[in-house]
């Protein structure tokens, strides 16, 4: 009868160390985050498995005493419960009673190790790393349980632990400097993305919001010579007909020249002005615009558009000018891509891919993404467009009756089209490596 008590207390000390292994590594395993949102379905279960993951430091002290307990009970019980049954069935092989004891203790301790590693340890940590959430939730309510019951021997070791730490120079870690970095949250997505989680849409979503700190107005703004206007001193008539034409909804209101910019207009003032008779300028209907630098992260442009209630502001560059123009719209696309309405043409892309080896771009493409697509070796922290560092290469601004051609980087680029002194169109070649030997 003891020895049958006993073979039931090796099963459960065993089974007792995979628990606590097993709560061990699913709750350093499983996704806090998701924890919550059972939470929030009124699972009691998860709710305690919340608690636990949530002081994690306690609770991993609570597994590793309970780990410790089962193996030493396990030591204690195992090894001779299992070199006394080994024992009578060596009799029959006419051995010595010392070596008999001798063999009985090897073997015993041999088969009470092999249980403890495999269905003590591995099996169970291999099965909470497969499926952390669902044994953090099943092994959540008896640790918190087991932790309760064993609080003032969990408290002095904790405080033990803590004060040994902090005389070899180390501290506990806060929850916040466990939390994710941006390159971890990132590679966290990308994983997520390769692995059909997340789809393709939604992975561009959160790698621009990433990339949306890092640039500046400069970056998206519409240039001077780009830029849609109206003046002050035109007559209506004419300032409507140019609005009907644009199809725009807002334009910047100039007096004189570009760099004075005074204002904006909004489309609906210029129609609800047309039933109007009389009316000879737009003096009475122009709306305040912001004045931003061109240097302005576009996090805090869009958070000035929030803040005062507008949608265009005008960049001014470092001399006092006007560089250019940005809308709300402008700052939205780069988090959700290009926003076209009904009035919107349908654009060529910046970039066409002819072959492996040739390409037509766009003169305003960022000089980084040619790089990107072509491979070449481009300054790209000296130019921000491909035009400016073709005509930075060529040292002047070529003619509309040229075609100047440049090498850089293993590539040749020829600029097919240019119209008021820009660079609209460019061929891009690889150059081919010739190898020539004299045989």
């Amino acid at each position: 009868m003891i020895i049958v008590i006993n073979i039931l207390l090796v099963l459960f000390f065993v089974l007792m160390n995979a628990f606590f292994v097993c709560a061990e590594f699913a709750l350093v395993k499983v996704r806090k985050s998701r924890l919550e949102v059972l939470v929030s379905t009124g699972s009691v279960p998860a709710k305690f498995a919340y608690k636990v993951v949530s002081d994690l430091n306690s609770y991993l002290s609570a597994c590793q005493l309970g780990i410790t307990l089962a193996s030493l009970a396990l030591g204690w019980i195992g090894e001779p419960t299992v070199s006394k049954m080994i024992g009578p069935l060596l009799h029959q092989f006419g051995l010595s009673e010392s070596t008999i004891h001798s063999i009985s203790i090897f073997l015993g301790f041999f088969i009470i190790t092999g249980l403890h590693i495999v269905l003590g340890e591995l099996v169970p940590k291999s099965l909470a790393i497969i499926s952390s959430e669902k044994f953090s939730i099943a092994t959540g309510l008896p640790l918190f349980l087991f932790y309760r019951a064993t609080y003032p021997i969990m408290w002095l070791f904790n405080h033990t632990t803590n004060f040994i730490l902090k005389l070899m120079g180390y501290s506990m870690v806060e929850e916040h400097e466990a939390a994710h970095t941006d390159d971890e949250i990132k590679i966290l997505v990308e994983e997520s993305y390769k692995h059909g989680l997340i789809d393709k849409t939604e992975y561009t979503y959160v790698d621009n919001i990433f990339e949306f700190t890092d640039k500046q107005v400069k970056d998206i703004m519409i240039p001077r010579m780009d830029m849609v206007c109206v003046y002050k001193e035109d007559s209506f008539e004419t300032i409507l007909k140019m609005a009907m034409d644009e199809k725009y909804t807002r334009y910047p209101v100039c007096e004189g020249d570009k760099d004075n910019v005074v204002g904006f207009i909004h489309i609906r003032d210029l129609y609800e002005q047309k039933i109007r008779k009389n009316i000879k300028n737009i003096d009475g209907f122009i709306r305040s615009i912001i004045s931003v630098p061109e240097s302005m992260p576009i996090n805090e442009m869009l958070k000035r558009f929030k803040k005062e209630k507008k949608n265009i502001a005008v960049v001014i560059d470092e001399y006092g000018g006007t560089a250019g123009m940005v809308t709300i719209e402008d700052v939205l696309e780069e988090i959700v891509g290009d926003l076209n309405d009904e009035y919107d043409e349908e654009e060529d892309k910046e970039i066409d891919v002819i072959d492996e080896k040739s390409f037509v771009a766009k003169g305003i493409v960022d000089l980084d993404k040619v790089a990107d697509l072509t491979g070449a070796e481009l300054p790209v922290d000296e130019y921000d467009t491909l035009s400016g560092f073709l005509i930075g290469q060529l040292g002047r601004i070529p003619s509309e009756e040229e075609k100047p051609v440049i090498e850089f980087g293993g590539f040749v680029f020829k600029m097919e089209k240019v119209e008021d002194k820009r660079v609209l169109l460019v061929k891009i070649s690889k150059i081919e490596n010739v190898v020539s030997s004299n045989e």
